[in-house]
């Protein structure tokens, strides 16, 4: 039987509460006695990102530009969920908002922390295949987001070169690949 190996809380307190952004500092008891008086956690709601891919066999991309890292990089549409939406509502809303596509036979791949040692969230991957043009994008205000379709090789050349700039984007596409040479 494996031992319980949980901290004990002993105080906690906000340093801020943003929709975008919450952190937080716990004094926290380890199961050995050792007290770590600043935890450093940052709370966010859960997300999602969606392998997208059409009919013809396309991976549907946005073209967005990233402030923190200062470039514009290529990704599979992701979000955020908001308050009491499952996360595959979140995926089908954020692939229909983000490029106008939809449609197609959802399942669920995985789900993975971008930080368990400090984040309080998930983000769940889908993958949607079968895809297709419904609407136009509607995006919101703060958005500039341009929708690319690449081929499987194009996206498996990215992966390889390292242009796939988020680790929580390259883990389920590495996935995908590795899973569908079975």
């Amino acid at each position: 039987m494996k031992k319980d190996m949980s901290y004990k809380t002993l105080e906690s307190h906000y340093l801020i509460k943003r929709p975008w952004l919450t952190a937080r500092c716990d004094k926290v008891e380890l199961p050995n006695g050792t007290i770590n008086d600043e935890y450093w956690v940052l709370e966010y709601p859960d997300w999602v990102n969606i392998i997208a891919i059409t009919d013809d066999d396309r991976f549907l991309f946005v073209r967005q530009y990233r402030y923190a890292l200062g470039k514009t990089v290529d990704e599979m549409v992701a979000g955020v969920c908001e308050k009491g939406e499952e996360p595959l509502q979140t995926a089908k809303r954020e692939l229909m908002e983000e490029t106008g596509y939809g449609g197609g036979e959802w399942h669920k791949l995985m789900s993975i922390s971008a930080n368990a040692s400090t984040h309080t969230n998930l983000c769940h991957c889908f993958v949607a295949k079968g895809v297709s043009r419904m609407a136009e994008q509607h995006l919101d205000a703060t958005e500039d987001i341009e929708v690319e379709l690449f081929s499987r090789d194009e996206v498996l050349s990215m992966l390889r070169r390292g242009e796939i700039w988020q680790s929580l984007m390259a883990a389920p596409l590495w996935r995908y690949f590795a899973e569908e040479q079975k």
